[in-house]
């Protein structure tokens, strides 16, 4: 049975920092994997050379091509929706691209953010990660979006929805969050072991980026030698307790 796996982002980079030792063990194990990032980064605070926000979109879209070929990504697709203003954004128009593309690349496994934002408390992250778990639940329904349906793309049931953990909280000019924040639980730890080298090459591809390198100084080493997850929802009633790996009670599609 062919493993299938989408990890939904805000941000080329995302890939790499948040979820590469999920994307390169399931390619590993056989599995296609595939990437929507909702922007083109065009508004990062770390820009490296590039001056104008055009400029740096188009730079970070290659960037994270090239991050991903160092991942084995299967596929990807970059949006282009404004960074950091997701969250004036119709939701309903959010929901309906994740939808699509659950329906299109047909994944069993979903991962995104947690509520709280990830690494960096950004609020694009909190916006897709309402986003992915809307759709998740949405795309098996055929009333949801129906014009989908027109089209040949029919409903699919992704069968696992997992919310990234993170390892630590760095919000810049912010230190009251940084110590405050309520963040996401897990419950499935992935061991990196010399994929963390790999993962960390792929975020190094994000040249631009490299100012968060240095700004996460000591707390590099954890997040590139294990990724946390929370099983966030799962086909018919589990217990979290009972999650063995992301794949672990796949079974095959009814379609």
């Amino acid at each position: 049975m062919p493993y299938r796996l989408l990890v939904v982002t805000a941000h080329p980079d995302d890939e790499s920092g948040a979820f590469g030792g999920a994307l390169m063990q399931a390619q590993a194990a056989g599995a296609e994997t595939f990437v929507l990032c909702f922007t083109e980064g065009q508004a990062a605070h770390f820009r490296g050379d590039v001056a104008k926000d055009a400029n740096l979109g188009a730079v970070r879209r290659a960037e994270l091509a090239a991050a991903c070929a160092v991942l084995g990504v299967s596929q990807f697709e970059v949006l282009h929706f404004p960074d950091g203003a997701l969250a004036s954004e119709n939701i309903q128009e959010l929901v309906g691209i994740a939808v699509e593309h659950i329906r299109r690349w047909r994944p069993q496994v979903v991962l995104t953010f947690g509520g709280e934002g990830g690494v960096n408390l950004h609020k694009d992250h909190t916006v897709i990660s309402a986003v992915t778990t809307m759709a998740f639940h949405w795309a098996a329904r055929a009333e949801m979006y129906p014009d989908h349906i027109d089209t040949g793309e029919r409903p699919h049931a992704a069968q696992k929805l997992y919310y990234v953990s993170t390892p630590f909280v760095s919000v810049r000019d912010r230190p009251e969050l940084t110590a405050t924040a309520a963040t996401t639980p897990w419950t499935l730890t992935l061991d990196l072991g010399d994929l963390g080298e790999r993962k960390l090459e792929a975020f190094q591809k994000h040249t631009s980026q490299h100012g968060v390198l240095r700004r996460v100084g000591p707390n590099l080493q954890k997040a590139m030698s294990e990724e946390r997850y929370l099983l966030a929802a799962r086909r018919g009633e589990t217990s979290v307790t009972d999650d063995a790996g992301m794949f672990a009670g796949i079974v095959a599609d009814e379609e």
